[in-house]
């Protein structure tokens, strides 16, 4: 009789503990699944679009310098129309089709943030591309007294932030996958 309760019970725990282990796994798998998804539909992208956007912004600024070193926007004397006009070429065809992709990837997978709430970084990014968006309409219709966005575009806090988000999210990748942490 004791062999029968000892075998019973060892079953039991046994169950048990094949239950809370695959139980944990099931857990740890969904984890894994959400980190994989916010790295490629979010974070991934979002860290790619910006630091292009960002070497593309230098290359322009580097390429458009006054003989004095500034640039035509950061300067006493106001930009000349040939460096209005290649301002906007650049902003048309390059930086908007950018930022309009990075508000949209916020907007899209808005679920995939790792803050209970929006940041208001990825907010004012949003405000950002509409303030631009005017710009460019009013272009296409020959106005061309304005050449910014009414909302600054937030460059360095924005690349910080998906810089950031993309690198904890490798973390938590590898932990999951139980990858070594590793030494950089």
């Amino acid at each position: 009789m004791i062999a029968l309760v000892v075998t019973i019970a060892l079953a039991l725990v046994g169950y048990v503990a094949a239950y809370l282990n695959g139980l944990r796994l099931a857990q740890r798998g969904e984890r894994l699944a959400r980190v994989n998804r916010q790295l490629s539909d979010l974070y991934g992208p979002l860290f790619a679009i910006t630091e292009a956007n960002s070497r593309a912004f230098e290359a322009f600024a580097q390429h458009h310098l006054r003989p004095d070193g500034r640039s035509p926007f950061d300067h006493e004397e106001p930009p000349t129309d040939e460096e209005l006009a290649e301002w906007r070429l650049w902003v048309t065809t390059v930086f908007l089709p950018n930022i309009r992709t990075m508000r949209d990837l916020v907007v899209t997978h808005a679920d995939l943030l790792r803050e209970p709430h929006m940041p208001p970084i990825l907010l004012q990014l949003c405000a950002h591309v509409s303030g631009y968006e005017i710009t460019v309409a009013r272009w296409a219709q020959g106005q061309f007294d304005q050449h910014l966005s009414v909302v600054p575009f937030p460059s360095q806090e924005l690349a910080d932030y998906a810089r950031g988000g993309f690198t904890a999210l490798k973390a938590a990748q590898g932990r999951l996958l139980g990858r070594p942490r590793s030494a950089d």
